[in-house]
């Protein structure tokens, strides 16, 4: 995946959910922060960030906050871009899902829940199979180069758990992939301390049937892209 233009900042806080102050040579800007999570280890002040300039003359804010150099490792604070980075891996066969070498498999972005309101990330079809896949941002590092999932409490992963145990309740396959935007991070549990709810739901979901994968990024600051499988460790 090919980045934005990246342009170096020190941040100064993170406040209001979506808004970021950053110091730069210029001045200080505040940067829209496209991460709905708590950003736990991610917004500490003073830290080296990144951030792209956007010339959309109807942005309120023309900077988006992208990368922060945490105590552990560079992260990508930008949860949006968790789907293109699985999406092209699929694509590319990175991610094993058993269908790698296949050229008859169609993969379709944003796929209806069946039984209710709201999409899957995506739905791949294969030799007469479905693959409903679900993709979370993980950027919580834990300590000892563990990372966790999620850093708040969230309904909607909770929704998509669910969601995932009936399809493969109905006969398809239902894929859980942890998309991990932290170089610190090289395994992947459920939060248990943070969303307790969350995390029993995965562990009922994987004992009935529905599959979990974590996968690692890379970047060189000008392109970003899946490179490794990470180890997920049942909460």
């Amino acid at each position: 995946m090919k980045l934005p233009e990246l342009h170096q900042g020190v941040l100064i806080k993170r406040y209001k959910r979506f808004l970021a102050d950053i110091q730069t040579p210029a001045g200080t800007i505040t940067a829209h922060c496209p991460n709905t999570g708590a950003m736990t280890g991610c917004a500490e002040p003073g830290r080296l960030c990144w951030y792209s300039v956007s010339d959309n003359p109807k942005r309120k804010y023309a900077a988006t906050l992208e990368f922060v150099e945490t105590a552990d490792g560079l992260c990508s604070v930008n949860t949006g871009r968790a789907n293109k980075l699985v999406g092209e891996a699929l694509q590319a066969g990175v991610i094993e899902l058993g269908i790698e070498r296949s050229i008859s498999a169609v993969i379709t972005a944003e796929a209806k829940i069946p039984e209710g309101n709201g999409r899957f990330d995506f739905l791949i079809k294969f030799e007469g199979q479905k693959i409903f896949v679900e993709v979370k941002s993980v950027t919580l590092h834990m300590g000892d180069a563990g990372g966790a999932f999620p850093d708040a409490v969230s309904s909607r992963a909770l929704k998509h758990v669910e969601a995932l145990v009936k399809r493969v309740e109905a006969g398809d396959r239902g894929v859980l992939i942890y998309c991990v935007q932290h170089s610190g991070i090289n395994n992947v549990t459920p939060a248990v301390h943070i969303d307790p709810a969350y995390a029993q739901a995965v562990t009922q979901a994987v004992a009935r049937g529905v599959e979990i994968l974590a996968y690692g990024c890379v970047t060189d600051m000008l392109t970003m892209s899946i490179s490794r499988k990470l180890a997920y460790i049942p909460a």
